[in-house]
């Protein structure tokens, strides 16, 4: 029987508007939300799909801890970004986060919700027994 359901809030105020959760953990099974770059204690986006990589990372990997998850927990990622050029510029920075995880993984070529957003990660992570 799988363990209580336990709801991650990153502080965005985009997490109340919309009625969801940066992550939620349901058993061995950490489902993250898709993250976007912002930085959420200041509410600012860096204008570099590098920087916003980058925050998206640093978002994902606070949540999956305080779900009591790590990185190495992934198993499938899914990326989405604004520009097909963008690839290029953040594989090496997915390259050292996961390099060693090797989640499966897909990239999305689309538009995002805002403009100044360039890319978004959403990440699901299994507990290993």
């Amino acid at each position: 029987m799988p363990g209580p359901r336990k709801l991650i809030s990153s502080g965005s105020p985009f997490e109340r508007t919309a009625g969801y959760s940066r992550a939620v953990v349901q058993g061995d099974w950490c489902f993250v939300s898709g993250t976007t770059g912002y930085d959420y204690a200041s509410m600012t986006m860096p204008e570099t799909v590098e920087a916003q990589t980058r925050n998206c990372l640093k978002t994902i990997e606070g949540a999956l801890a305080e779900a009591g998850f790590s990185l190495a927990d992934v198993v499938r990622n899914h990326y989405y970004i604004t520009d097909a050029a963008f690839a290029d510029r953040v594989f090496p920075i997915l390259g050292e986060a996961f390099r060693e995880i090797r989640p499966a993984a897909t990239m999305i070529v689309c538009d995002l919700i805002r403009p100044e957003m360039l890319v978004e990660i959403e990440v699901t992570a299994l507990k290993a027994r």
